[in-house]
C-alpha cells in the first residue's frame, strides 16, 4: 500500500489574519450580548404575563427578573470559561 502524501504534511498554527480576528471578535460579541440580554429579558416579559394572569403583581416579575440575571451570569461564565480552554 502506498501512503497519501498528505499523510506526511506537518500542520502549523498561524496566526489569525486581522479580518478574521476582527470576525472573530464580532461573533464573541454577539454570543456574549445574547446570553446577557435574552434571559433577563425573557424573564421579564414572563414575569408581567405570569403576574396579570396570576394577579401576584410585581411578584413573579421580580423572581423572573432575578432568574434571568442569575441564568446571565452562568451563561457567560461558562462562555469565559470555554473560551479559556480554546487557549
Amino acid at each position: 500500500m502506498t501512503q497519501s502524501p498528505r499523510a506526511n504534511t506537518q500542520t502549523t498554527d498561524r496566526p489569525p489574519t486581522p479580518t478574521q480576528g476582527a470576525i472573530l471578535l464580532l461573533l464573541t460579541i454577539a454570543d456574549t450580548t445574547w446570553r446577557a440580554f435574552v434571559p433577563t429579558i425573557g424573564g421579564t416579559i414572563l414575569g408581567v404575563v405570569l403576574d396579570n394572569v396570576l394577579n401576584t403583581a410585581p411578584i413573579m416579575t421580580t423572581i423572573l427578573i432575578i432568574v434571568g440575571f442569575a441564568t446571565s451570569a452562568l451563561l457567560i461564565a461558562l462562555q469565559i470559561r470555554s473560551v479559556r480552554r480554546k487557549r
